[in-house]
């Protein structure tokens, strides 16, 4: 992994932000389609407005005050609706972890690392960015205060129910082992980034059921989805005319309902995948240069 300086850090974060929104990826907001209630320049604010903080993500902030401010600085911009909480729980880890070292590495340790602390400003983002469909437990829920387990023990707790909790327990398994190397294989193939992050999307979404989906509308609705997008795949995605028209009914199929079958999960996992490219590969290498092997 290139050595990176903090702004670069931060750049990278925001231009991995900025190409996931740009990708017309089926049942997302992109620049061509909005929701009723998320707009394309809501996204597009909230990925400028986390920069600050993950540039001090590096030894001067733990993982939990990376989460805090990035939340509270897009409440600035974006303050009515859940923009990009996912992607903050993403790259926070992924931030701190890029000082030193392999990327991977390094974030295994500094998930180790994790503590009270980090869980309970972890807890205050989640509650601040009041996303929708995250229920309730009977136990350290995200309307508590006060918790006295680990950020790595609460994501543990939640990782049946959530992607991005599974991450934190499996040292980002799904981002580098899935959505990092398809997004790396597609670019070098095909040259078009853009379809290229829209091609991962498909990959992951096949491969994991989207959890957002499945804690609104049900486990079988969400694996419908990923057999849809399996389908897509199979007729070549956006890489081929049947794919594309495969793709277009899958999106049309996920906006029916105005945003209620949104894979907002899926999404997140790609602007990691996105995010860690640009940080193994070095800032400057993507999309104009080659990919590091």
């Amino acid at each position: 992994m290139p050595h990176l300086k903090p702004d670069e850090v931060a750049q990278a974060a925001q231009i991995a932000c900025l190409l996931e929104v740009s990708a017309d990826k089926p049942g997302n907001v992109t620049r061509h389609k909005d929701f009723r209630d998320l707009k394309h320049e809501d996204l597009l604010l909230s990925a400028v407005a986390i920069g600050p903080a993950i540039r001090e993500a590096g030894e001067k902030t733990i993982v939990g005050e990376t989460i805090l401010r990035a939340i509270r600085d897009t409440r600035r911009f974006v303050a009515y609706n859940n923009t990009n909480l996912g992607i903050v729980l993403l790259f926070a880890p992924l931030a701190k972890a890029s000082g030193s070292g392999r990327l991977r590495e390094s974030l295994r340790g500094v998930l180790a690392s994790l503590a009270v602390d980090d869980a309970q400003k972890a807890y205050q983002a989640i509650r601040l960015a009041n996303p929708g469909g995250i229920g309730r437990l009977e136990k350290y829920d995200i309307g508590e205060e006060e918790v006295d387990i680990t950020l790595s023990e609460a994501m543990w707790l939640a990782k049946d129910r959530d992607s991005i909790a599974r991450e934190y327990v499996t040292n980002f398994e799904n981002t580098f082992e899935l959505g990092y190397p398809c997004l790396m294989r597609y670019w070098v193939e095909s040259h078009k980034l853009l379809d290229s992050i829209v091609q991962t999307y498909l990959t992951i979404l096949a491969e994991v059921p989207d959890t957002h989906i499945g804690r609104i509308r049900g486990l079988s609705t969400a694996k419908h989805i990923s057999q849809r997008a399996k389908r897509a795949l199979k007729s070549g995605g956006v890489f081929s005319a049947q794919g594309r028209q495969k793709v277009a009914e899958l999106d049309r199929f996920l906006r029916e309902e105005d945003g209620g079958l949104n894979p907002g999960t899926t999404a997140d996992l790609v602007t990691a995948s996105i995010f860690v490219a640009l940080l193994e590969g070095g800032l400057y290498e993507m999309p104009y240069g080659k990919w590091r092997g």
